[in-house]
């Protein structure tokens, strides 16, 4: 439940690579924009916690720092978006929050 962003961009990988053959409407998405989204709580210390800088640490960030660096060819393309546990499913089956 703490590994929202985790979670999210796993998820967002997961999708991307398997239609990646076919051209991934997620992957073009993501490309287009120019960053990727990162859904955290950016409230948990190891996860998701922004320092005195505002710079989001954790595993949970280092994570999609890591997706950003592979589909995009830099880890610093990554908007981290405040998303609880109740409600990052939701925001990514509406369409209108994607990866």
């Amino acid at each position: 439940m703490r590994r929202i962003g985790l979670v999210l961009a796993l998820l967002c990988a997961a999708a991307g690579a398997q239609a990646q053959g076919s051209g991934s409407a997620t992957l073009d998405g993501i490309r287009g924009r120019g960053q990727l989204l990162c859904g955290t709580s950016g409230e948990i210390t190891g996860f998701s916690l922004a320092d005195s800088r505002g710079v989001m640490q954790g595993l949970d960030a280092d994570g999609c720092r890591a997706i950003a660096a592979a589909v995009l060819g830099d880890a610093g393309k990554v908007r981290f978006v405040p998303l609880t546990a109740q409600n990052r499913f939701t925001a990514l089956q509406s369409g209108k929050w994607t990866c």
